[in-house]
C-alpha cells in the first residue's frame, strides 16, 4: 500500500483534528502518501481530494472541529453514490481509506468494505455510542463542557431557589447525560436507555423541597424528549419555579481535552498500522486502556449500552 485517504463525516467532535494529524504523520513516517477527502462522503463523490504533507496538519492538535470539514450526504447511501466514491478513490490511486466519525459514517465505510474497498473506522463522536470501544473521540471534551455549564447554572439556581432542567445532546445514547449527571450531583438523570417514571422524578423533587433543599438539577438526554416540555410538566406538577437550558451545539465545540487528544492520536495511528498490515474492514477502539479493533460489519450489529452500575449509583447518591 502506497497511498491512503482520510475523511471526517457526520457531526464534528473535538479531537478529530488530532486524529487527522496522527493519520497523516504516522503514514508519512512509514513512507505512504496521504490524501484528504474534504467535506465527507459528499466530497468523496465530488472528487474533492487533495494531497497532504506534514505541514498540512501543523498546529491543529489543539483545535476543535475538523479541518477536513464534514457534510451530510444522502447520495452516498445509494449504490450509484458508493460506486462513484470508489471510482474517485481509484482515480487518485488511493488504496485504503480511514473514516473518522460516528455510526452513520461507519455505515458508509461498511458499504465500501462490502464492495471490496479497504476501510478502517476511527470512532469520533461526542455521543459515545459506538460499540466495541469504551470511549469515542470528543466525548470527554463535550462532557467537560456540559459540567462547566451545569456548575454555572447551579450558581444561579441556588441564588433564585429554582429547579433547572438541562437538556444535553447524545441522540439516542444517554452517556453524556449519565456521566454529567453523576459528576455534577443531579437529582434526576433522564436517558433513553431507562424508562424513568415521571412521578418518581416529582417525588424526588418534593422530598428535597420538604427537607429544605433550595434548588434541583435535572439532566435530560435529548433522546428522551424536549427539555422545554419536560420543564413545563414539572412546574405544573410541583408548582416549583422551573427553568430550562438547552445546551445545544456548544457541546460539540472547543479545544479538545488532553484525554481526547491522546485518544485521537492513538486511534488514528492504529488505523494506519492496520492498513499497513493488510487489514481492512475494521473499527479501532479502546477497551480497558488497550487499543483494539473489530470487524466493521459485525460491530455495527451490536447495540450501544450504558453502564448500568453507574446509573444505579446515580440513583443511590441523589436520595
Amino acid at each position: 500500500m502506497n497511498k491512503i485517504g482520510v475523511l471526517t463525516s457526520g457531526g464534528d467532535a473535538p479531537g478529530m483534528n488530532a486524529a487527522i494529524r496522527a493519520v497523516v504523520r504516522k503514514a508519512i513516517f512509514h513512507g505512504l502518501e496521504v490524501y484528504a477527502v474534504n467535506n465527507g462522503y459528499q466530497g468523496l463523490i465530488d472528487g474533492n481530494i487533495t494531497k497532504m504533507d506534514i505541514g498540512s496538519v501543523g498546529d491543529i492538535i489543539q483545535r476543535g472541529g475538523t479541518i477536513l470539514r464534514s457534510a451530510r450526504c444522502e447520495d452516498f447511501k445509494t449504490e450509484a453514490g458508493q460506486k462513484k466514491g470508489i471510482e474517485q478513490l481509484e482515480n487518485h490511486g488511493i488504496e485504503g481509506l480511514i473514516v473518522i466519525g460516528g455510526d452513520g459514517s461507519f455505515r458508509g465505510a461498511q458499504k465500501l468494505t462490502e464492495k471490496g474497498y479497504p476501510c478502517i473506522g476511527v470512532p469520533g463522536t461526542i455521543d459515545n455510542d459506538i460499540p466495541g470501544t469504551d470511549f469515542t473521540i470528543g466525548f470527554d471534551t463535550a462532557l467537560n463542557t456540559i459540567i462547566e455549564a451545569i456548575d454555572k447554572i447551579r450558581d444561579t439556581a441556588t441564588s433564585h431557589e429554582r429547579t433547572y432542567v438541562i437538556e444535553v445532546m447524545g441522540r439516542d445514547a444517554g452517556d453524556l447525560a449519565l456521566w454529567a449527571g453523576l459528576a455534577d450531583g443531579a437529582e434526576s438523570i433522564l436517558i433513553p436507555e431507562k424508562a424513568d417514571d415521571f412521578q418518581d422524578v416529582i417525588n424526588r423533587l418534593k422530598r428535597g423541597h420538604d427537607r429544605g433543599k433550595k434548588h434541583s438539577i435535572i439532566i435530560l438526554a435529548e433522546g428522551v424528549g424536549s427539555g422545554v416540555e419536560y420543564g413545563q410538566r414539572i412546574q405544573e406538577a410541583t408548582s416549583l419555579e422551573t427553568r430550562v437550558t438547552v445546551l445545544g451545539h456548544i457541546q460539540r465545540g472547543g479545544s479538545p481535552t488532553a484525554s481526547d487528544r491522546v485518544l485521537a492520536s492513538r486511534l488514528g495511528a492504529r488505523a494506519v498500522d492496520l492498513l499497513l498490515n493488510g487489514k481492512a474492514g475494521r473499527v479501532v477502539g479502546i477497551q480497558n486502556n488497550q487499543l483494539v479493533d473489530h470487524d466493521i460489519i459485525e460491530i455495527l450489529k451490536e447495540g450501544h449500552s450504558i453502564n448500568h452500575d453507574m446509573y444505579q449509583l446515580s440513583k443511590e447518591l441523589s436520595i
